[in-house]
């Protein structure tokens, strides 16, 4: 939790945020992340400095639980003085023992945010889905809880007034804005009227930005001139080269070829990552086998 020191800014975690989001959906399926396409609503979370602080703190948990579908976990929420802003026993459950920073008895409004992410810690747990190293796996953490619809709530917990911030969880604001808007996009959802922060809302702005930015790479038809034309001289270097594979770190696709197989290209998919795998034979759809999202490519 950065609280009046400096908050870190851009897309330094990306790479992760993307590994996270095709890890989601190979664990859950498509199928099941379909069944949050609904976020958790502002009005389910509101607190106010009138609630009791206890009873309210539970209120807000059983809705997280029942928003990530957990409806044999009994969550037990306290308050006390420590660096973090939360933390949550994992245990075999049914009943998980969740800390909060006692800052949130005088910031009862962002008590959700930190919910949505020590419920997601336990989310995980059950499913057994985590990355190798603390860094990482709070990331994920960050990640799951924010595609998954609850997560909006930790990005609008970030303020900037002049020289105090705050900022809740291990994502810059804009990463959690390019995974809020990766989830608006799939599912049609416009969260940008839920914000209370208007450094919130611009992080998401910057989010939406790069998520669309993600559609627009060759060799999807999205894709500007210059990408096309780019894409078009590496595939031409590809054949040239007796169809051998190309190293083209500096863009999203590559080429490749085995044998007498005719030259095939690999990138992600603009929605989950996952990467696609398709002949090189000019305009064609593609589909996504694990998000199943459908692509117009020009390969």
């Amino acid at each position: 939790m950065a609280d009046g020191g400096p908050v870190e800014h851009g897309f330094p975690h990306l790479e992760t945020v993307r590994a996270a989001i095709t890890a989601l959906y190979k664990r859950l399926s498509y199928d099941t992340v379909q069944t949050f396409a609904t976020s958790v609503a502002p009005a389910d979370v509101a607190f106010c400095d009138t609630d009791d602080l206890h009873l309210g703190a539970q209120r807000v948990a059983r809705e997280m639980v029942r928003h990530y579908r957990l409806p044999d976990a009994r969550l037990i929420v306290s308050f006390r003085e420590m660096q973090h802003a939360a933390n949550v026993e994992l245990t075999s459950g049914p009943e998980y023992f969740v800390e909060l920073n006692d800052r949130f008895r005088t910031h009862r409004q962002d008590i959700g945010a930190a919910l949505a992410h020590e419920v997601m810690h336990v989310y995980l747990h059950r499913l057994d889905l985590s990355f190798p190293g603390l860094r990482d796996n709070e990331i994920l953490t960050d990640t799951a809880a924010t595609y998954l619809g609850a997560g909006w709530l930790l990005l609008d917990a970030f303020r900037e007034h002049g020289t105090s911030s705050q900022k809740l969880g291990y994502l810059t604001p804009e990463e959690f804005g390019y995974v809020l808007a990766k989830r608006a996009l799939f599912f049609g959802e416009d969260p940008s009227t839920w914000f209370t922060s208007p450094q919130g809302y611009e992080a998401y702005e910057k989010g939406l930005a790069r998520a669309r930015r993600d559609g627009q790479q060759p060799p999807l038809t999205a894709a500007g001139w210059a990408g096309r034309r780019r894409y078009a001289r590496d595939r031409r270097h590809a054949q040239e080269l007796g169809r051998a594979p190309l190293a083209a770190p500096e863009a999203p696709y590559s080429f490749t070829s085995s044998g007498p197989e005719p030259l095939r290209v690999s990138f992600p998919c603009p929605t989950c990552h996952q990467r696609i795998r398709v002949p090189v034979r000019g305009r064609m759809r593609a589909r996504c086998a694990l998000c199943r999202t459908v692509l117009e490519c020009d390969t």
